[in-house]
């Protein structure tokens, strides 16, 4: 079911519980689109262009043909997660025992009154956690100002969190 390009990128990651994630989530992707237009997944194929180069294989995920509708994967560490929905959407999820960093770093990468917000928790592990999701859930539906959902999921150690309208479709695979 995967386009014969994401087939060509998937031949060069050298890793295969990466390929795998790369697969999961990809495919989770195709589901929830197909499930949304209501077309067989065969028959749906999601692409990646690049805004800042123009060209097609990575960068920002869409569905041909239907301008209006966002879509959004993330894979990390054997989980796997998908959204669709209508406008921009963006969705991460990362291990719940993942750590985004020194705060040094992340002051640079993020809103340092948020890393600093985070820090001052008294677990400032999960709080940075949580924050660096929900950041690059906001950095994938391209926009700041998008409403904002964010989970912990026990069952599968995973923070995840949403952003964007309402998804009318939203999924996270279980643990591979």
């Amino acid at each position: 079911m995967l386009a014969p390009w994401e087939q060509r990128r998937l031949a060069h990651i050298r890793v295969p519980g990466r390929r795998d994630d790369v697969v999961a989530a990809r495919l989770l992707l195709r589901l929830c689109a197909a499930r949304v237009i209501g077309r067989p997944p065969r028959e749906v194929y999601p692409a990646q262009r690049c805004p800042g180069c123009g060209r097609d294989g990575h960068g920002r995920p869409y569905l041909p043909g239907h301008p209006g509708l966002g879509v959004s994967f993330s894979h990390a560490d054997g989980l796997a997660a998908a959204a669709v929905g209508p406008g921009p959407v963006g969705i991460d999820v990362e291990p719940l025992e993942r750590r985004p960093g020194p705060l040094t770093v992340l002051r640079r990468l993020l809103p340092e009154a948020e890393v600093d917000a985070a820090g001052a928790e008294p677990e400032p592990g999960p709080a940075l956690l949580r924050l660096w999701v929900r950041r690059e859930a906001l950095f994938k539906a391209g926009r700041d100002d998008a409403r904002l959902t964010g989970w912990t999921d026990h069952r599968r150690a995973a923070v995840v969190a949403l952003a964007g309208g309402p998804a009318r479709r939203t999924r996270t695979a279980p643990r591979l």
